[in-house]
């Protein structure tokens, strides 16, 4: 699964599969906690991650949606900025 971004020790993935399901979401680790989260939404779909960490992803999710639905749909992997 290609890493798009890595911050406070939080890694963002998403897969590039056709036969990968909707909704459009990303795939976030933290520590030994990873989750399926939601880019229109940052609802967690599934998995968990720790309060502090969730809020984080989703700040960086709201940053790059626009990116992150361009990548869902034409599966063109680039790296995005971490959140400063």
């Amino acid at each position: 699964m290609p890493v798009l971004c890595r911050f406070y020790g939080i890694i963002i993935k998403m897969y590039f599969l056709q036969s990968e399901h909707n909704p459009p979401h990303i795939h976030a680790q933290y520590g030994e906690n990873v989750a399926a989260v939601g880019i229109l939404s940052g609802d967690v779909i599934e998995g968990n991650l720790p309060p502090k960490a969730l809020s984080l992803v989703r700040e960086w999710t709201e940053l790059h949606k626009e990116e992150l639905l361009h990548m869902w749909k034409t599966q063109e992997f680039r790296q995005l900025p971490p959140l400063d």
